[in-house]
């Protein structure tokens, strides 16, 4: 018999409702590889946000996941293989659309973060308005140990969330930052020691947002999407230029070899 979790959708929706609060789930159901992103994953998350955007009833959406991690970044099979065109107009603009369509959301969302959040995995939180990670987890955008960049628009939304500096300490080294560095630095702005404690505050913020104005909400954060500028093509055409190099097919070669991949400014 066919296991059920995999005849699941690699993304759910959730309409749940408590004491007159309704709100959404959006939940990455792909635990068995970390969660990580494939274009079907990609324009389903558009969809519902699209759904969602809709429902007045609606007064705030949880992004979260099942499994071990939030989400490791995107599916290297996916793209891989990509020419350097294909990567911008099949991988990199859709991406940004689906993830600008989730930030446009007129309800509130709070990225729950239950594991490591790496690559494309943390631009999708980025997206979120409010964003909880447990002690435990990680955040990181490695995509240079793999001769690429982040290609959804994450270097320029951490520069807007932690500062240039620290954007480049993260984007430059590709090496992840720990939950606690992460909330000093205002990438996430709380901290849940465990499981069961995570659920309590995200419950809390939850319930908040829930009995908020929504009109007052979503004027909120149209304001504060005016702070940011249409840089899409100029991303694209960047993550283009970094998938044709010749260090770019070495990192996807030693990340799928297991080796060091071995650059030469190529």
């Amino acid at each position: 018999m066919e296991d059920i979790a995999q005849a699941e959708p690699q993304v759910l929706l959730e309409r749940n409702s408590a004491n007159g609060a309704v709100w959404a789930e959006f939940i990455l159901n792909r635990p068995e590889k970390g969660n990580a992103l494939t274009m079907p994953m990609i324009e389903r998350l558009g969809a519902i946000a699209q759904e969602v955007g809709r429902d007045r009833e609606i007064r705030a959406v949880l992004l979260r996941a099942r499994g071990r991690y939030f989400c490791t970044g995107g599916d290297i099979a996916a793209w891989g293989a990509m020419t350097p065109h294909e990567m911008a107009q099949r991988w990199i603009l859709p991406g940004i659309d689906v993830f600008q369509r989730l930030a446009a959301l007129p309800q509130p969302v709070i990225a729950v973060l239950q594991g490591h959040v790496f690559g494309g995995g943390m631009e999708l939180a980025m997206a979120a308005d409010l964003r909880i990670a447990v002690r435990q987890a990680k955040l990181g955008v490695p995509e240079v140990s793999l001769g690429m960049i982040p290609g959804w628009m994450g270097v320029r939304r951490l520069a807007e969330t932690i500062g240039v500096a620290r954007a480049s300490h993260m984007a430059l080294l590709g090496t992840p930052i720990t939950a606690e560095q992460a909330l000093e630095w205002g990438l996430v702005t709380a901290i849940a020691e465990d499981p069961e404690d995570l659920e309590s505050q995200t419950a809390a913020w939850r319930d908040k947002l829930c009995a908020n104005a929504p009109a007052a909400m979503g004027l909120v954060k149209g304001l504060l999407a005016t702070m940011r500028a249409d840089l899409r093509h100029h991303h694209a055409n960047a993550v283009a230029e970094a998938a044709g190099t010749e260090d770019c097919a070495e990192g996807v070669r030693a990340f799928q070899e297991k080796r060091a991949a071995a650059f030469r400014n190529r």
